[in-house]
């Protein structure tokens, strides 16, 4: 057989092919081994194998086959005969396929193949090896032989006594070839404890290695290499191109196996962000459904003590379980836009939630929420006002209730002694005097009971908790009331009847009476006065008891004239009876009241004078000190309100200026909320107020028009605010970086925005949005619009953020994985399958990401399904949906 080229590119002889085969016998068994080996390894995947190379090729049947399987092109229909004619056409056809290759063959023809000449069928095999198995590998810029060698050396540098420097003498040990295995699969060879004088067992440990776990075809033996001076350098370069190719394969599997994977991560890092927002959405709005009724329950309290308690409950839920569920309500939105943002970047369809937890829906409800919140605090506040109120009625009612009954006690039984019918003229007209005194004191009372009865009925109105007894002491007042009117009236007429049969009566008994009852009266009335409870919630209210107090101080000389006017009537009595010796038995027939009781209550009533003077004094300073809480209080909110305003107003305005790059924007904005961080412990000192003047029950606050709702919604707000405005800054280098946007592209991106966004708000309305793509070409009919909306818009508010922009208009420079590349990366794996192993997933891909492949393919179904197939065009439509297939 005489020499054979390809083209320029094409691997040269070193030596005349034929003469090596002349010279040494032993070379043309190992490549008869070899290469019948090799030509079995890629005819098994057509289902058949041959056993004699010179014979087996000779109609030109399998050998037009084996073209077909190494090439994956299909050659001329062949010739069906048996004759010689047909065997040759069949051979020639091949030839011609390896020619048309660019591979010239020299002295190579149909009829030496058909002839079963084995020189030259070797020949051809060798001359298809080296076109189909060899010319192809590239390493460093060398190619074929040089390329096959280069890379030999690459890989078995690492290990010693491996020094590869051709295809001949330096494999006979075995050790370059357990070396090549144990770099790529280091699990299958301890070559640790291979010898480099026993060939025999390397050579056996790689090449049984190599058939059971590699698929490489057993192609020699150890005996015809160790066995020979010099193995055949093309038996040797088959054998290696085979591990070659096997691992250069396994390469390709792991490269497609990380896209897959890459892609699986970020779908399952897609999935469990929705399922970490639906968690977090069901257990945000389960909350608020909870707090709500509690916020709505208005069922008022009989005690000051437990209306307190509800208020200090209120204060814990404004102070330690709201602002967390803010941060949470926060924290939901920002990993909403950071969802849909990686979906869009991914080209995956938008993230809907389930039906009630859309973004849209949590915010309704939290609107709910405060409005449940700003009502229940204002009926606290009427509740804890009103109680107080009763609570001063009550004890009012029990003080008036306890003077009257004081007063009556014994007067029913009194009017009804008929002691006049066997009393003399003079002591008649004592008891009818003294009865006179009594109507006049009956008279006197008559103010208080009316004050009990409208206490009362002030009370039942207010809705008192303990009315039905209040109700039943004043109906018992009332009817002895009415008792006494009617006792008294019977008692009168009985001593005018009497009148007529009685002489005069002594005058000066019944002045006394008359002079000391509205005396005594008063006095009890000033007792009750001083010791009557006061509630007052300004400094103004208590300098008017103030100066009432005083006026009364001032009333109390002439007061004392009259004391005196009425002891001197008593002493003037007593002088009489002393001077005409008048037998009077008992005391003052006309009163029961005495010196010793005026004077006693007289002394009672100069002793209660000072204790009201201390008591509002006290209340004077504690009024001075609401002032000041409430002072103190203003000057902080005054301050701290436009501060909180104005840092919106700044914060709006970033959100739609452009200066420099979005990181500096980014930098810009976290320091900007680091101050606005900073500023939390004002907000903490003003909180601290404001508990002060909820203590000290302090209702209003004429110094300023902020209340602690006012700045804690303000300064919620603000942190919401500047916390979505980095969000969307992040977003914004996220989709900049993933579409290769630049500055000055995103720079006019905004300018765009800008000059549509008629409201300056940061978000266009639709109208205006449609408005933009008009003016940029887009020619949008109603369909194609309402399209474009459901991406830039996929919660329907009617609303388009900056971020959606930008990304819409940069979706034609999108460079992510696309359902093409994720199936050409399940067909790499695959190989020449139209189908995949559950057992190859598994083994390539990370087991929790094999599974998830798994369970989204379908059975495969062809007619060249094996147990265990998967139709791995299946996850694509499981992944991507139909509209990307």
């Amino acid at each position: 057989m005489d020499q054979y080229d390809g083209e320029e590119n094409y691997m040269p002889q070193e030596d005349d092919w034929d003469r090596d085969m002349l010279l040494d016998p032993a070379w043309e068994k190992q490549q008869r081994k070899t290469f019948t080996a090799w030509c079995n390894s890629h005819l098994r995947k057509a289902g058949t194998q041959i056993e004699n190379i010179e014979e087996d090729f000779r109609d030109g049947l399998k050998l037009m086959l084996l073209l077909e399987v190494i090439s994956g092109e299909r050659l001329a229909k062949p010739e069906r005969g048996k004759m010689r004619v047909h065997k040759i056409s069949n051979v020639n056809k091949a030839l011609d396929f390896i020619a048309s290759k660019g591979v010239k063959l020299v002295s190579i023809g149909a009829e030496e193949i058909v002839d079963g000449n084995a020189k030259m069928t070797l020949g051809m095999i060798w001359t298809i090896i080296l076109r189909f198995a060899i010319q192809d590998i590239s390493v460093e810029e060398t190619s074929a032989k040089e390329g096959l060698l280069l890379w030999c050396q690459r890989k078995t540098a690492p290990y010693k006594n491996v020094n590869i420097q051709n295809f001949h003498i330096s494999w006979k040990d075995g050790l370059g070839f357990c070396a090549l295995i144990h770099r790529h699969r280091p699990e299958l060879i301890d070559y640790g404890k291979l010898r480099k004088d026993d060939p025999m067992t390397n050579l056996n440990t790689a090449f049984d290695v190599a058939e059971k776990y590699l698929d490489i075809p057993k192609m020699l033996d150890a005996e015809d290499i160790v066995g020979t001076a010099r193995p055949d350098e093309k038996a040797i370069m088959t054998y290696v191109s085979s591990f070659y190719h096997a691992f250069s394969g396994a390469q390709k599997a792991e490269t497609a196996a990380n896209r897959i994977c890459k892609v699986l991560a970020v779908n399952q890092e897609n999935e469990q962000l929705m399922e970490d927002y639906e968690k977090l959405a069901s257990d945000l709005l389960e909350w608020i459904r909870r707090t709500i009724p509690w916020l709505e329950n208005r069922m008022p309290e009989n005690t000051m003590q437990a209306m307190q308690q509800k208020l200090e409950d209120f204060r814990d839920y404004r102070r330690l379980h709201k602002p967390p569920k803010v941060q949470e309500k926060c924290q939901l939105e920002i990993n909403f836009n950071t969802l849909q943002t990686k979906l869009r970047l991914s080209n995956r369809p938008a993230f809907m939630p389930s039906e009630g937890k859309m973004v849209s829906d949590i915010n309704n409800a939290w609107g709910n929420l405060e409005g449940a919140e700003k009502g229940y605090e204002e009926w606290l506040l009427n509740e804890i006002r009103r109680l107080e109120r009763l609570d001063h009625l009550a004890e009012k009612f029990r003080q008036k209730a306890a003077i009257h009954e004081a007063w009556t006690g014994g007067k029913e039984e009194m009017l009804q002694q008929r002691d006049y019918e066997s009393s003399s003229l003079s002591e008649i007209k004592a008891l009818l005097k003294k009865h006179e005194a009594f109507e006049s004191d009956l008279t006197a009372h008559q103010d208080r009971v009316e004050q009990i009865a409208a206490i009362a009925q002030e009370l039942n109105e207010l809705d008192y908790y303990d009315s039905p007894s209040v109700n039943a002491r004043c109906q018992r007042i009332c009817d002895q009331w009415d008792s006494l009117g009617n006792l008294t009236q019977k008692r009168s007429e009985a001593l005018q009847r009497t009148e007529k049969l009685l002489e005069t009566i002594d005058q000066l008994y019944l002045e006394f009476a008359k002079r000391a009852a509205p005396f005594n009266n008063w006095m009890e009335g000033a007792m009750e006065d001083l010791q009557d409870t006061f509630i007052v919630h300004t400094i103004e209210e208590i300098q008017g008891l103030s100066m009432a107090h005083e006026q009364f101080k001032a009333t109390l000389p002439e007061a004392d004239k009259e004391r005196q006017a009425i002891l001197g009537i008593h002493n003037e009595i007593a002088k009489i009876v002393q001077t005409y010796h008048v037998n009077i038995a008992g005391s003052n027939p006309y009163t029961t009241i005495n010196p010793q009781e005026v004077n006693a209550k007289w002394d009672k009533v100069r002793h209660l004078v000072p204790q009201r003077d201390q008591a509002l004094i006290e209340e004077h300073a504690r009024q001075q000190n609401n002032e000041r809480l409430r002072r103190q209080f203003a000057n902080q909110a005054n301050v701290i309100g436009p501060w909180i305003q104005t840092k919106m107003e700044e914060i709006g305005r970033i959100s739609i200026e452009m200066h420099g790059t979005l990181e500096d924007q980014l930098t810009h904005l976290r320091q900007y909320e680091k101050s606005i961080i900073n500023y939390k412990p004002k907000i903490d000192q003003l909180e601290g107020d404001h508990q002060l003047i909820q203590e000290a029950l302090i209702f209003d606050n004429k110094h300023t028009n902020y209340t602690m709702e006012h700045i804690r919604v303000g300064w919620e707000q603000l942190l919401t605010t500047i916390a979505r405005t980095i969000n969307e800054i992040e977003n914004q280098i996220l989709t900049r970086d993933a579409k290769g946007i630049t500055q000055e592209q995103l720079n006019e991106f905004r300018a765009s925005f800008n000059h549509f966004d008629r409201k300056r708000t940061g978000i266009m309305e639709a109208e205006d949005f449609k408005t933009c793509l008009i003016s940029m070409g887009y020619n949008l009919g109603e369909n194609e619009f309402s399209r474009i909306m459901s991406i830039v818009d996929p919660n329907r508010m009617g609303l388009v953020t900056f971020q959606a922009f930008i990304d819409f208009m940069s979706r034609e420079t999108a460079d992510t994985d696309t359902a093409d590349q994720v199936m050409a990366s399940f067909k790499v794996l695959a190989g020449d399958k139209n189908y995949i192993l559950a057992d190859e997933l598994r083994r390539e891909l990370p087991p929790d990401q094999a599974e998830y492949c798994i369970a989204r393919m379908a059975p495969y179904s062809g007619p060249d399904a094996v147990p265990g197939a998967l139709d791995y065009m299946s996850f694509s439509t499981a992944l991507y949906g139909e509209s990307d297939l």
